[in-house]
């Protein structure tokens, strides 16, 4: 464990983990800080009243399976936004570590980092390259002090994928230290193309997934961290000492959705690819620009720069004026101001309706 310990945080390492307590019917629990009895009258053996088991073997298991790698690989916990805050403060010290993203992304990767004091080193994906990856910078902005580097595909708000050249560069980066965080929520919302995992390229890297897209389980909380064995135990040490785990009735749902949801998932994905397709010529049509098109995730991330350099002002005027409601693209960094995402995870009634009223609304700025 030297070599890990050298990585992560030692005193992060150090730490205790709590240990789920079996019920076992021979034994007089005089140990445990749960309440013993439930008002319904049944059994509080049934254990929703109990701490629930942290990780639970069957759906450990059924998680493993997705990507092929042993359930020991494997750390569930409340949403991926979990993962991404645990990673930060595993291996993010204040004031001496850092964190590179790829701007416009997820913007819980720079505030986790900066919540643990590290800083955030940005290599901007540029709208004039189509918001593609390019490694060669990744490469010059890494520094001794870059512990982790976080990437999304598909992106969030690009909704890009990373070609697996471009996967295999990070991966060959990966190898010689650096730890890659792929945020892989959005996989198997893919249209007309595939996405690939970062696992194909390199076990040394962090994966990081969940319910909450693919399986429409957002108000579940519900994610899980793939990451090398030697890592899961100190991070879960912190996991349990924060959050304890995932709701034991989540944790039932979760392998549920694996059992049982293929077919919904699969109506679900042709029902989204209907709505990009619809979306993106009508989006052009009033005016926005969409250089290229995504095929991952349910965004669209659109040039209004003719319209305004003021992407947070534009989307609340579009708000307050049109009674639509948009992202402005500054959310996701900097050089994405100027572009508005659109989200076509709304029916497809609900999509002709707002576009309709973004398009009068535009005609109405243009005079």
């Amino acid at each position: 464990m030297s070599w890990v310990t050298e990585l992560a945080r030692a005193d992060i390492v150090a730490l205790r983990v709590y240990e789920h307590a079996a019920w076992r019917p021979e034994l007089q629990r005089l140990h445990a800080n749960e309440l013993p009895w439930d008002p319904s009258g049944r059994d509080a053996r049934e254990g929703l009243n109990r701490y629930p088991q942290p990780q639970p073997r069957a759906l450990l298991e059924r998680l493993a399976e997705l990507y092929g790698v042993s359930p020991a690989s494997v750390l569930l916990g409340r949403g991926s936004d979990e993962a991404i805050d645990l990673l930060c403060r595993a291996f993010c010290r204040a004031g001496m570590d850092a964190a590179l993203v790829c701007p416009p992304t997820f913007g819980m990767y720079s505030v986790s980092a900066r919540i643990q004091g590290a800083a955030v080193i940005e290599v901007p994906l540029l709208a004039e390259h189509g918001f593609a990856l390019d490694e060669q910078q990744v490469l010059e902005r890494c520094t001794a002090r870059t512990k982790l580097l976080f990437l999304c595909s598909p992106n969030n708000p690009t909704g890009n994928l990373l070609e697996p050249e471009t996967m295999e560069e990070i991966a060959a980066l990966a190898r010689k230290g650096l730890y890659v965080v792929s945020d892989e929520i959005y996989h198997g919302l893919v249209y007309e193309s595939k996405e690939h995992s970062i696992l194909e390229f390199t076990d040394h890297a962090f994966v990081i997934n969940g319910f909450s897209k693919l399986y429409a389980m957002t108000g579940w909380r519900l994610g899980y961290l793939i990451a090398p064995p030697e890592f899961v135990r100190p991070i879960q040490k912190m996991q349990q000492n924060l959050f304890i785990s995932a709701n034991d009735f989540v944790q039932w749902a979760g392998i549920a959705a694996l059992e049982e949801a293929s077919e919904e998932v699969e109506a679900m994905v042709r029902t989204y690819d209907q709505r990009r397709r619809f979306l993106l010529p009508r989006l052009r049509e009033i005016g926005l620009g969409v250089a290229v098109e995504p095929h991952g995730a349910f965004y669209i991330l659109a040039n209004a720069r003719r319209f305004s350099d003021d992407s947070y002002s534009l989307a609340m005027d579009i708000l307050e004026k049109a009674r639509v409601a948009v992202t402005p693209g500054i959310d996701f960094g900097s050089n994405a101001e100027g572009f508005i995402r659109f989200s076509y995870a709304n029916d497809l009634k609900q999509l002709e309706k707002g576009v309709q009223r973004l398009a009068d609304y535009l005609s109405r700025l243009q005079g």
